[in-house]
């Protein structure tokens, strides 16, 4: 099953992960990255968990959880951002996980709606 949502977050864990690797080739700490690396990638992976969910409380849940992760992934972007650790085009990133933010507390409003 395919939707915007899953998509972008697709989107948003594939970049992460290249991210990721050009970051650990350059840095010998990568505690900030490791972290972004596991939160971003989560996004995706509860959304899908909700689109197979067994009830639309289950649903929901996940849908909170990838909010969660999303908010988690924008501290870390913001906080290699501000520390300059490596010079990266951040703005992008960060865009496209506030869109993710978006669209997901969109989803959970329209989920409790519909209860």
């Amino acid at each position: 099953m395919s939707s915007p949502l899953l998509e972008k977050s697709l989107d948003f864990a594939t970049k992460i992960v290249l991210f990721y690797e050009d970051y650990s080739k350059t840095r010998k700490d990568t505690t900030i990255a490791k972290q972004l690396l596991r939160s971003a990638t989560s996004i995706g992976a509860n959304i899908n968990e909700a689109v197979f969910g067994n009830s639309k409380a289950d649903f929901i849940s996940k849908l909170h959880i990838s909010l969660k992760e999303t908010g988690e992934s924008i501290y870390w972007l913001t906080l290699l951002k501000r520390t300059k650790l490596i010079d990266y085009n951040f703005d992008d990133l960060l865009s496209l996980a506030e869109e993710i933010k978006r669209m997901l507390i969109a989803s959970i409003n329209t989920a409790k709606e519909n209860k």
